[in-house]
């Protein structure tokens, strides 16, 4: 797999999915930059623990993804401390459910910013090195929503949709210099963000919490399981190895059959 020596930053890295990914690539010898919110004793747990278990520098940054100018700093403070970025993972996100009319303006913004926004700036701040050092690894989590679309989640499709079409003009762009840019599409993953929007989904559709895990989120995957963030952090190794050098442009779906139908 051989991203042993290479610098991460993991945006959306505290918990879930991108904590997995940060995992996986620390385990494999790289060093790893970690960001979001959280629980401060928590998080420097984390952090500490990584270090620890893994033997490679793990640092924090607690850069707001609603705010450009402090993910820019977020690449740049790594680029300083670790000598190079030479994998982006952009993973930050938020959810929010409610029928377009009654959307908040603030919760509409705060998606577009935090789950599609923030990732223009880390790309924009960490490819200049990746093309001068002619190696790169960036991956988008994007989601299944990417692809197709669910009620009263305009604001998160919207925002997933981009990170599709950025991941493919990026591609494009950096295609000649060594780099990859894909985007991973999970269905349905057991995250915190999954578990935060079953109340949102019980109240917007009138329905017990049974009946919202069965009947909504697990309805639309076919093999009825919930993909493991493992899963995906797999992915996202294998996305960085040499094996993936030819992959760049793709949006690869880990979603159980949902996009298939």
């Amino acid at each position: 797999m051989s991203i042993k020596g290479k610098n991460a930053v993991v945006t959306g890295s505290t918990s879930g999915i991108g904590l997995a990914i940060a995992r996986s690539f620390a385990k494999e010898g790289a060093n790893v930059m970690l960001n979001g919110f959280g629980d401060k004793a928590e998080i420097e747990k984390e952090r500490s623990g990584i270090e620890t278990e893994f033997s490679v520098k793990a640092l924090y940054s607690a850069a707001d993804m609603t705010k450009g100018a402090e993910v820019t700093a977020m690449v740049k403070e790594a680029e300083a401390k670790l000598g190079s970025v030479d994998i982006l993972v952009n993973n930050a996100g938020i959810q929010f459910v409610s029928p377009v009319e009654e959307f908040p303006d603030d919760k509409w913004e705060a998606i577009i910013r935090i789950n599609l926004i923030s990732a223009f700036y880390a790309i924009k701040a960490a490819v200049p090195g990746m093309k001068a050092r002619k190696w790169g690894r960036i991956v988008n989590t994007a989601s299944a929503h990417s692809l197709v679309a669910s009620p009263f989640k305009s604001a998160y499709v919207s925002a997933k949709h981009g990170i599709a079409g950025l991941t493919k003009t990026i591609a494009l762009e950096t295609a000649t210099f060594g780099v990859t840019v894909n985007c991973i599409s999970p269905g349905y993953v057991w995250t915190p963000l999954v578990e935060k929007q079953i109340p949102e989904t019980m109240k917007a559709r009138n329905m017990t919490k049974e009946q919202v895990i069965n009947e909504v989120l697990l309805q639309a995957q076919p093999t009825k399981e919930f993909v493991t963030v493992d899963q995906v952090a797999a992915l996202a190794l294998f996305l960085c190895s040499d094996a993936a050098a030819q992959i760049t442009g793709a949006n690869l779906s880990i979603d159980g059959g949902w996009t298939a139908e």
